[in-house]
């Protein structure tokens, strides 16, 4: 019996399930191989805030953009944070309009182009989840070593397992189950997300892999069991990897952080410790940001929570598109918009 036809029979006669996934590699793939689309009709995917560019909020880019109009100040960072729009413009416009911004493609980039540059700041825009917050993390620990004074960090890492419990604990939010980010849990290890109350499964990223943890799931549904199992165990250890966790532990602590869409969740992201506030944007260059929401019809914010799917929002595809987006869930390329936009034909 297929995969297929073995959630078709273990979703017979049961009310309708909406299972999340909080990954957007596992977004896109989901997308890309059609899933939503041979589920039962009692069966709904949803994609939860799996995105770190789109959780990022509007008053860090206005911060990463006053840096980058400081003279003598060089911004790096990942190229799907170029477009995200802060209260005003976006960190592309103001490149053009003269500042160095570059892109780079790890953490440790950094390194040489402030070795590079020498009379001037760099400072490197973190952004990202568990996954890649180790290492910044070793790039911060590296550039200590090696005597790199002059390199920055401006932190908006955040944490999975405590977005997960606040996500359950919202009304707006009905989900049954999670399909757990697996390259997080490479990380944070499957133990992390064992505060759970419903069904849950690391899952892999091909379709096959998605396919089987989503059998598990149903499985737990139908045996009325709530428990966190693992269909990633090539890669996934119950305890994670601890090699990683001490790093993190080395250089951050937890601090409560601000989501898109979510709002303020305690200790869900990452601050430097004091041993190494020289490396701290925020300590060393300190700005004073007014809060300033955009007055805008986009709907991002729920979108993330899975309140509603992207083609509910009044700009998506229209005043919306990745060219020319309004909101981060359609400038990032594991955005929940720009998948819906660029793979389309889901039944809605």
């Amino acid at each position: 019996m297929s995969l297929v036809e073995t959630i078709e029979n273990l979703a017979r006669g049961k009310k309708n399930l909406r299972f999340m996934e909080v990954c957007g590699t596992h977004t896109v793939a989901i997308f890309r191989a059609g899933i939503r689309n041979i589920l039962p009709e009692n069966v709904e995917l949803v994609s939860g805030p799996g995105c770190p560019v789109c959780v990022t909020g509007d008053e860090y880019i206005d911060a990463a953009i006053a840096y980058a109009k400081m003279d003598g100040v060089i911004i790096a960072t990942f190229g799907d944070m170029l477009k995200v729009p802060g209260s005003a413009e976006n960190l592309a416009e103001v490149a053009a309009a003269g500042a160095d911004v570059r892109v780079i493609y790890s953490p440790l980039d950094c390194i040489k182009i402030a070795q590079e540059n020498p009379a001037k700041r760099v400072i490197f825009l973190a952004v990202g989840f568990e996954t890649t917050a180790p290492t910044a993390a070793a790039a911060v620990l590296a550039a200590r070593n090696l005597g790199v004074t002059n390199l920055l960090f401006l932190s908006a890492q955040k944490l999975v397992p405590p977005a997960l419990k606040m996500l359950l604990a919202d009304s707006a939010v009905r989900v049954d189950g999670f399909l757990l980010p697996g390259h997080v849990a490479v990380v944070t290890g499957a133990d992390a997300f064992r505060f759970l109350q419903v069904p849950a499964v690391v899952a892999g990223f091909e379709p096959e892999e998605i396919l089987l943890a989503l059998v598990n799931l149903l499985r737990q549904v139908d045996e009325g069991r709530a428990e966190v199992a693992n269909e990633y165990k090539s890669v996934v250890r119950a305890e994670g990897n601890l090699a990683a966790q001490k790093i993190l532990a080395q250089v951050y602590e937890p601090v409560d952080a601000e989501w898109r869409g979510l709002g303020v969740i305690p200790k869900s992201g990452l601050k430097m410790r004091e041993e190494f506030a020289a490396f701290d944007a925020e300590k060393v260059l300190p700005l004073e940001i007014k809060k300033s929401a955009r007055k805008t019809a986009c709907r991002c914010g729920e979108v993330l929570r899975g309140v509603i799917k992207p083609v509910e929002c009044p700009l998506f595809g229209k005043a919306c598109q990745p060219l020319h987006a309004v909101g981060p869930c359609m400038i990032s390329v594991e955005g929940i918009c720009a998948a819906w936009y660029k793979y389309g034909g889901l039944r809605l």
